[in-house]
């Protein structure tokens, strides 16, 4: 007898990460590429200190862009054996997975083998939690499309009428963390143009507030984790953790506050480091000429303080 449902759509498997991913790593690269083709015209010392400034300056920014679109913010996974489908005893041995992201949830199934019920099973679905009605669309869709009951079960989790409330708790805190990256964003852009401009102690202002705009968006996103709802499969239960994304950025978060209280130790202890050291040779040689003035005027009133006596 044939296994298969006739009614039931064929699996539908997005890619896990937004493609706008794909296009900041391509911006970056090719900018990066750039600036290493420019770099043998750079003279003397200035070349490594300038090649470090522009990588990690990159390496910051595209941190700050790219995670609010990846979705392995937190992420979770169980293997266990469950009903495939409505209307049907058939029982699968699966993996199933949650993957969370500032944006929304991916649900993944995947069969252990792939190949069961004369069928791939190997599903990746997306949940966005732009607004609630939108996810409650992505759900009934689902509904339509008759998806596997794995999958439904744990969306059904993350649905607004559902007493676990993790639909709100997840939405609000990544409405305020994606507010907060994209203000590190923009702090992280002004921290470059001052860091240009020989007023470097505001750019090292700037390169604080990012990381504390960093560092504030992790406990806003990590503050749902304190309120666990059960996803429990038979005796399995399905265990989140914090993912790939949330450590990078908060390595992100503690390097940019680490450099910018160091940059303000070296700015307290001695300016003219600081200046060497982000080219600002014309306001060093700024101060060294006011400073030549300055004497040469002393010196020439002492002369005629001399002669008028």
């Amino acid at each position: 007898m044939h296994s298969t449902f006739p009614f039931y759509s064929q699996p539908r498997t997005p890619f896990m990460y937004d493609t706008k991913i794909v296009e900041i790593v391509v911006i970056c690269i090719v900018t990066t590429c750039t600036f290493i083709i420019i770099l043998p015209g750079i003279r003397g010392k200035q070349r490594l200190s300038w090649l470090l400034k522009v990588l990690t300056s990159l390496f910051i920014g595209a941190v700050i862009l790219a995670v609010n679109f990846t979705r392995d913010w937190e992420v979770g996974s169980v293997t266990t054996t469950t009903v495939y489908k409505s209307f049907s005893n058939a029982m699968v041995n699966v993996s199933i997975g949650l993957w969370v992201g500032l944006k929304g949830v991916n649900i993944t199934l995947s069969g252990i083998p792939i190949q069961q019920l004369n069928e791939t099973i190997n599903y990746n679905e997306e949940f966005d939690w732009d607004s609630g009605m939108h996810f409650e669309k992505d759900y009934e869709e689902s509904l339509e499309r008759g998806l596997p009951n794995p999958i439904l079960y744990v969306a059904e989790k993350f649905t607004m009428n559902s007493p676990c409330r993790l639909h709100q708790q997840y939405s609000i805190s990544a409405y305020y963390s994606s507010a907060l990256m994209w203000l590190a964003f923009c702090s992280w852009i002004f921290c470059n143009l001052l860091f240009s401009m020989p007023v470097l102690i505001y750019g090292i202002y700037m390169m604080f507030a990012t990381a504390l705009c960093i560092l504030i968006s992790l406990i806003s996103f990590a503050s749902v984790s304190q309120t666990k709802c059960s996803i429990q499969f038979g005796i399995a239960v399905l265990q989140t953790r914090f993912g790939l994304s949330f450590w990078i950025s908060l390595g992100t978060g503690t390097f940019c506050l680490i450099l910018s209280l160091v940059l303000i130790t070296v700015y307290i202890a001695d300016q003219n480091i600081l200046r060497r050291f982000f080219n600002d040779i014309d306001v060093a040689k700024d101060l060294t000429s006011n400073k030549e003035e300055g004497s040469l005027l002393d010196d020439n009133r002492t002369i005629m303080l001399h002669e008028m006596l």
